[in-house]
């Protein structure tokens, strides 16, 4: 299972629109950017995505265009699922999967698609281009949002999405012990947060979850671009036993 950070970034991005930070001045002189966190697996030569924010085509451009053969909606906030609309004249418009209440609302907002939508409740697995997928409520309020634990290839992938540190206890037990875990860490230590975690928040939750491997994603400009564990766009990992093979060609002619 290869997964793939689309974007790392808050809703907002690095660098913000009229904003002169330290990080943000970083940003614009060096051309360094955090597009809207989202996710692209390729499992045994098929693609998922996990949420599709406002920057999917430049994500896809960057990813080398590849072909979608799913997607999942973590919740219906603008950053993770406003994008869709991208595959319009592209591609056929992938199969989404989310929770019930997550899929209705989304759906709603591109009624002017015709995809396939699949419902599926929390702590139920259901099989997904090749993966087992486990939507786990996490808590991010007042929005119905749910984290991921998707095991492919004899692997684990956990993924938090956006949500505080106090998550129910079976959620945890779900996301522990995996061999990649992304956390949402939003803001510097000394901010006070109320639907996300800090950086040390995360940091200390991703030391009660103890995955193989971590990386601190849903960064806002706030956050330095030089503190361990922040994941990076584009930055890639190869988990479990069959590595996937090269960059895949553009998909066909955009219908007309």
């Amino acid at each position: 299972m290869e997964v793939r950070l689309l974007g790392t970034g808050d809703a907002v991005g690095t660098p913000k629109i009229g904003c002169a930070c330290p990080q943000c001045r970083t940003a614009r002189e060096t051309g360094r950017e955090r597009l809207r966190t989202s996710l692209l697996l390729t499992i045994g030569g098929r693609r998922l995505l996990v949420d599709t924010g406002p920057d999917l085509r430049r994500q896809l451009l960057d990813a080398c265009s590849p072909a979608i053969d799913a997607a999942i909606w973590t919740h219906g906030h603008y950053d993770h699922f406003m994008g869709f609309g991208e595959f319009y004249r592209v591609q056929e418009p992938p199969p989404v999967h989310a929770a019930p209440e997550v899929l209705e609302y989304c759906a709603r907002i591109f009624s002017f698609l015709s995809f396939p939508q699949f419902a599926h409740e929390p702590f139920e697995p259901f099989d997904l281009c090749g993966a087992r997928v486990t939507l786990v409520p996490v808590n991010h309020p007042p929005q119905p949002t749910y984290g991921l634990r998707i095991e492919a290839d004899g692997a684990v992938l956990a993924y938090t999405a956006d949500t505080r540190a106090d998550i129910p206890a079976a959620s945890f037990e779900l996301l522990r012990g995996a061999d990649l875990l992304l956390i949402d860490a939003i803001a510097p230590p000394g901010y006070r947060i109320h639907k996300h975690m800090t950086y040390d928040q995360a940091l200390a939750l991703a030391a009660r979850l103890e995955p193989t491997e971590f990386r601190c994603v849903h960064l806002a400009h706030l956050m330095p671009w030089d503190l361990p564990h922040l994941g990076r766009d584009g930055e890639t990992f190869v988990l479990g036993d069959h590595a996937p093979g090269p960059c895949p060609p553009a998909p066909g002619e955009p219908r007309l």
